[in-house]
């Protein structure tokens, strides 16, 4: 037995022994990759010594001697902290993630290759002026100077996750950066999602049901949807509340394309000098993207020769898209914009290769064959086609086979799909611009996404809506809200407006210009702006806080950005539990009567604010959330209920307000019985409870609203991986919610449905009075390296509400350099 003993234990001995040298050299050759930012580098490429000094947060302040020089410097710096991320950039955009990922993503490329993404962007390059083509080339040679020095020192290849995947890394071209431009317009964007969906409870609905449903803003001038022209189809009403065939590409977290509950949103608002503490404009921006690990934003000062840039930028763009120079600040939100338009063509019977034209004929599509590469798997030749409009889309993709008749297919126009895009020469414009009135016309070369632009120099603020905004006819057949006929002339694009037809405000009377996504101007159709909004709650909470004081400051500014007070909350809870509170007997303690009053009794003292700590943010979530579905899976089933799983508090409003007939959602279509909205509101609060007690366990008092709503920035590729999710996610218990300024959009879905996965990773608040008192900061750290002290260390400031300095002064950068990384020209 003794014998036994000690064999076993020098067996087990002799694994730990080899376990620890793997993981050791696991270690070493991952730690490969983390760049030294002190060493020094001699490089062709520069014209002088370039330095690159990384202050305390591992922010690079770029010094060159020549704008071409110091965009050089930039793309080092991207390719050293983010190379990965720019690498899974470029191949979405390319339709190319099948060679790593296999028949995962093989719907993702198809969808990247019939949008002909990147050959537009490569057509596009030929209309950039001189110098944006000079700092495209510049920046992409400093991107492959850094992969050249990975090559020739071993250094990790760059990054682990390239461990993982046997992937060549190509050289960076100018034309990846405007491709990731084109991009990033893909996750903005809500209008090809809104549209399917629109038509399927048009489907579904009678009109004026729909309007309950999917409500107008306020203001807006249409009081009728138009007839969708397909409503008697009935195989189609059947298919649009039926459930789809498969999983949906877009729920992929590698997925460019988002459901309409995550395209992009953000806030901006600015303040005049006379309405400011330090006698200068104030400017407050956070934009609102995914939550991932790392962040899409990277934090970095470009020294230019007209001054220094600072601000969030993104990687594998040359550009700082949110931030300042010495003498303006700028900030970005969704526009919202309808630049897109589904339609429906008509195929030739006797001939599937050809559509229906406005002239009665029928022409065929354009046609090209695209082989995809898929790992593990035989490669996939795709049938591409267009029409004169745009790409023919397969109706097995955004929901379109719930709404497609036989005998006909699906196409969109859309502004982002444009070869003649200056979008990257509007940015390299705007970030030298040295006023307001300077930057609105550098910015009529913006084409696409759209995006209401906020300006601030010295003296002067002002908001102006960037991006083409389409022609459309006054008889178009669907106003630009449902798939319409695209045989018809009259719902054909007639070229684009007049830039100086995009809504504008200037130094207004009141000294405060914001937005937050919300209905920004009231204009007839096709002036329209948009049908859809991203927001209609956020922004009262924001007239609130701005006129309550008479001046402004830095501090209030960021009071504002981290202000969790939901303004649905304050409509909503009184309207559902009008009829619940102080009435009924007492109850004994563990029924089902005791257990609501308790929790309406937290509810009465509750003021709306979606604090972390609390439990009754997440009582009023859960119930809200159960309402909802107890008044829409009725009337939609279930299928068609599940692309409605973020509340709208208009919709439920006007239902508990009965506007309009709208309380008929409280009564259950198959029952008997009459029910009305104060049962509904008593069910869905008992449905709520039962759903927090098997989730959360405990007492009520003991909940609280961050365990619920927990920040989840997880990498996209490596977070799902059994051992290494704990390693690459970072996790934050968080604040705020759906309708909040610090908006922390949740999940939806799901076994944590309320889970905050889409917000504000970049923050930003500029004085102008003092611009180097302005402050930023990202949800996470500048480095995509898992074992680099940077990937992480802003997560927990931005998680408290915290920022770090945003200062061009290269002395204080250099006084607390934790690295100052030298690039030599090569002789």
């Amino acid at each position: 037995m003794t014998q036994v003993f000690r064999w076993m234990l020098r067996l087990v001995t002799a694994l730990l022994v080899v376990t620890g040298i793997g993981l050791g050299l696991a270690y070493y050759l991952v730690s490969r990759s983390l760049p030294d930012y002190d060493a020094s580098y001699t490089v062709a490429g520069v014209t002088a010594p370039v330095r690159i000094v990384r202050d305390t947060a591992g922010v690079p302040h770029v010094f060159g001697a020549t704008d071409e020089d110091s965009f050089f410097g930039l793309g080092f710096v991207h390719a050293q902290d983010r190379l990965w991320q720019m690498t899974m950039l470029r191949r979405t955009a390319q339709g190319r993630l099948s060679e790593l990922f296999g028949a995962r993503t093989l719907k993702i490329d198809e969808t990247l290759r019939r949008f002909d993404l990147y050959r537009l962007a490569s057509r596009s390059l030929e209309v950039q002026d001189a110098s944006t083509r000079a700092a495209l080339e510049a920046y992409s040679a400093g991107v492959n100077t850094w992969l050249a020095t990975v090559n020739e020192n071993a250094l990790g290849r760059g990054a682990p996750e390239f461990f993982l995947f046997d992937a060549q890394i190509a050289p960076w071209q100018p034309a990846d950066s405007l491709a990731i431009i084109k991009l990033m317009g893909l996750q903005l964007s809500s209008h090809l999602d809104r549209e399917v969906t629109r038509a399927r409870a048009a489907l579904a609905l009678p009109p004026e049901r729909l309007r309950d449903l999917m409500p107008d803003v306020p203001g807006d001038g249409i009081a009728a949807l138009p007839d969708p022209g397909w409503r008697d189809d009935a195989a189609l009403r059947r298919s649009a509340v039926a459930e789809a065939a498969g999983p949906d590409f877009r729920d992929d977290p590698l997925s460019p394309f988002k459901r309409a509950a995550f395209a992009g949103a953000s806030n901006v608002w600015a303040a005049v000098p006379a309405r400011s503490t330090t006698g200068g404009t104030l400017l407050a921006n956070d934009p609102h993207l995914g939550l991932t690990a790392p962040s899409i934003w990277y934090l970095a000062h470009i020294g230019l020769q007209d001054g220094g840039v600072i601000g969030g930028t993104i990687p594998g763009l040359p550009v700082v898209l949110a931030g300042r120079s010495d003498r303006l600040a700028w900030g970005l939100t969704t526009a919202y914009l309808d630049d897109l338009d589904v339609y429906l063509e008509r195929l030739d019977p006797e001939d599937p290769a050809r559509y229906l034209t406005p002239s009665g004929e029928y022409v065929p599509f354009r046609t090209e064959s695209s082989v995809v590469r898929v790992k593990d798997a035989a490669p996939v030749t795709l049938r591409l086609r267009w029409t004169d409009r745009g790409p023919v889309l397969p109706t097995d993709s955004f929901g379109l086979a719930h709404v497609t008749p036989d005998g006909h297919v699906p196409s969109i126009a859309w502004t982002v799909l444009s070869a003649q895009d200056t979008s990257m020469s509007a940015a390299m414009a705007l970030m030298r611009a040295p006023d307001v009135a300077t930057g609105i016309a550098a910015m009529e070369r913006h084409v696409a996404p759209a995006q209401n632009l906020m300006l601030v120099d010295r003296d002067h603020i002002a908001l102006q809506m960037i991006g083409a905004m389409p022609r459309r006819s006054a008889m178009h057949n669907s106003l630009g809200r449902l798939p319409s006929p695209g045989w018809r002339a009259e719902n054909h694009w007639q070229g684009t407006f007049s830039y100086d037809l995009n809504p504008r405000f200037e130094d207004p009377e009141s000294g405060i210009i914001g937005n937050t996504n919300n209905k920004l101007i009231e204009r007839p159709f096709p002036l329209h702006i948009s049908h859809s909004w991203g927001d209609s709650q956020r922004i009262t909470r924001w007239q609130s806080l701005m006129q309550d004081r008479p001046v402004h400051s830095r501090d209030s500014f960021v009071e504002t950005q981290l202000d969790a007070v939901s303004p649905a909350a304050r409509t909503l809870l009184p309207l559902m539990g009008r009829d619940l509170w102080f009435t009924g007997e007492a109850a004994p303690q563990g029924t089902t009567e005791r257990r609501r009053r308790d929790a309406l009794d937290l509810l009465a003292g509750w003021n709306g604010e979606m604090n972390a700590h609390r439990a009754e943010p997440l009582i009023y979530a859960a119930w809200v959330r159960a309402l909802n579905r107890r008044l829409i899976t009725d009337e939609l089933g279930a299928p068609l209920a599940a692309e409605f799983a973020h509340p709208d508090p208009l919709f439920l409003e006007r239902v508990l307000r009965d506007v309009d007939g709208a309380a008929a959602w409280c009564d259950v279509v198959q029952s008997a019985e009459t029910e009305d909205c104060v049962q509904m509101s008593r069910l869905a609060l008992d449905d709520a409870l039962v759903w927090i007690d098997e989730t959360f366990g405990g007492t009520l008092e003991s909940l609280n609203w961050g365990e619920a709503h927990m920040a989840q920035m997880d990498h996209e590729v490596l977070g799902d991986v059994a051992g290494l999710g704990w390693l690459v996610n970072i996790r934050y218990a968080t604040g705020g919610g759906d309708h909040t300024l610090m908006r922390g959009r949740t999940a939806g879905r799901g076994p944590m449905p309320f889970a905050n996965v889409h917000g504000a990773a970049y923050r930003g608040v500029y004085d102008m009075a003092d611009p180097d008192s302005s402050v930023f900061v990202i949800s996470t750290g500048q480095s995509g390296h898992p074992f680099s002290r940077f990937y992480d260390n802003l997560g927990e400031r931005w998680r408290r509400g915290e920022y770090i300095p945003m200062s061009l002064d290269p002395a204080l950068a250099e006084a607390g350099a934790v690295g100052i990384t030298v690039l030599e020209p090569r002789p």
